[in-house]
């Protein structure tokens, strides 16, 4: 029985189809994330991902098919960047979520500031939430890093979560990684990879999107297969070993 202000699913998608002319993107597709849940979306290049991705926040709408978020209808009418945001849904994108001469508290507070009456910054305020979120809500382990330093001081794993921490913050029920740990060395793989298990550990979901098929395996809960606009498969990680899954992949590794 959920409690009130509960839903069961982050994200619902029913039928969904996307057109472009008379190329197909998408056909058919039914795809979910539950409230609590990470899901690896995987699949060769042109599987239609990113398409997938662009419906779920707003940026394209669908041809046909129905989007229901926190378990309610959405119109496709009026669903659009701004009310995917509004529903509690963000995205995070490799290196570009971040001003890279700004201290980490702005950061954090672009375009949600918080004012006095007057409308003067709470610098004082920002500054002690940005350190919370940094070192309580994710864990944190930048050396010689504080709110105040400037982003572009971070490693590439550090500012991937930040930028999900900011998220987290600011009541995202679903993050979008989409291939968050590209060009990253193998200990800043895991850096984020425990980033993104706080998001599961903090009762939010997550879709991770990434080529590298062992990361996503590790941290998902249940894996979404794309190929060629069409979900092949639906498996729940406990269901496939890691060996199993990329033997699997193999069917649908297109020649370029």
């Amino acid at each position: 029985m959920l409690k009130k202000g509960q839903f069961k699913n982050a994200v619902k998608m029913n039928n969904i189809e996307k057109y472009f002319g008379h190329t197909a993107a998408l056909k058919g597709v039914n795809f979910g994330v539950g409230a609590n849940e990470v899901v690896g979306l995987v699949g060769d290049n042109g599987a239609g991902k990113s398409t997938l991705i662009k419906i779920i926040t707003g940026v394209f709408p669908p041809t046909n098919g129905e989007i229901y978020i926190r378990d309610k209808k959405v119109s496709l009418r009026n669903y659009n960047v701004k009310q995917a945001y509004k529903l509690g849904i963000e995205a995070v994108y490799q290196d570009k979520s971040l001003g890279e001469k700004q201290d980490l508290w702005r950061n954090f507070f672009i375009g949600r500031q918080i004012t006095d009456r007057l409308g003067f910054i709470k610098v004082r305020e920002e500054k002690e939430i940005a350190r919370k979120i940094m070192f309580d809500m994710i864990g944190f382990r930048g050396v010689g890093i504080s709110a105040e330093s400037k982003a572009n001081k971070l490693s590439g794993g550090e500012r991937q979560g930040i930028a999900i921490g900011r998220a987290m913050y600011f009541d995202a029920d679903l993050i979008i990684l989409d291939e968050p740990t590209s060009a990253l060395s193998l200990k800043e793989v895991q850096k984020v990879l425990n980033f993104v298990r706080k998001i599961k550990e903090s009762g939010k979901a997550c879709i991770y999107i990434s080529h590298i098929l062992s990361d996503v395996y590790e941290i998902s809960d249940k894996l979404i297969i794309l190929d060629r606009g069409k979900v092949v498969a639906t498996i729940k990680k406990s269901e496939v070993t890691l060996k199993k899954l990329s033997e699997f992949m193999l069917k649908y590794a297109h020649a370029k």
